[in-house]
């Protein structure tokens, strides 16, 4: 089974972007599964705290998934035109100490998508996290999925109502794991 990870860039409870990987997770091709996991736990970014005590347990755990994955998958907002502070936090936290880098992200394959309420999905934010990944050394896929005016996408229970919607995230989660597999 080809396992990939996938990432929130919101911890909020009615995130557009918790509800789109959600519908991922639940739109895989067969022989393959999106492991949903979370950001939620991992504190802010502290040098001093690292040097005292180390990696949290939570940013380890994650690591470690990564690492163990065919893949990754980041379901990131847009915040004022750019990346999420909670979810760069979470990246900068993944890639320490920086001995950790390769083992982590270096040619790990990465796909970003997003919802927004706004207009032009997560453009911006897909486009700020492209410097960030290729510092990494990530095999950056050129899929998009930018989903727009999500508030008429999702219903209350966060599913998705639009077949045209639900159709393109079906296809850009059959072309990522078909990226992967052209990979091996």
């Amino acid at each position: 089974m080809l396992t990939i990870i996938g990432l929130s860039g919101s911890t909020r409870r009615g995130s557009f972007n918790s509800s789109l990987l959600r519908a991922a997770a639940a739109s895989m091709p067969e022989g393959a599964e999106l492991r949903i996991e979370s950001i939620a736990a991992i504190p802010l970014y502290n040098g001093d705290e690292e040097t005292e005590h180390g990696i949290p347990a939570p940013v380890a755990r994650l690591k470690d998934a990564i690492a163990a994955a065919a893949g990754l998958l980041l379901v990131t907002p847009e915040y004022n035109n750019s990346i999420p502070g909670v979810a760069k936090n979470a990246i900068d936290w993944l890639t320490r100490p920086a001995s950790d880098v390769p083992r982590v992200f270096r040619d790990k394959p990465v796909a970003i998508a997003g919802a927004s309420p706004g207009g032009f999905g997560t453009l911006l934010s897909q486009n700020a996290w492209l410097p960030v990944f290729r510092t990494l050394g990530a095999d950056l896929w050129s899929g998009r999925l930018l989903v727009s005016r999500a508030g008429s996408v999702f219903d209350a229970s966060g599913a998705i109502t639009d077949p045209t919607i639900q159709d393109n995230l079906r296809k850009f989660m059959a072309g990522f794991v078909a990226h992967i597999k052209a990979r091996a």
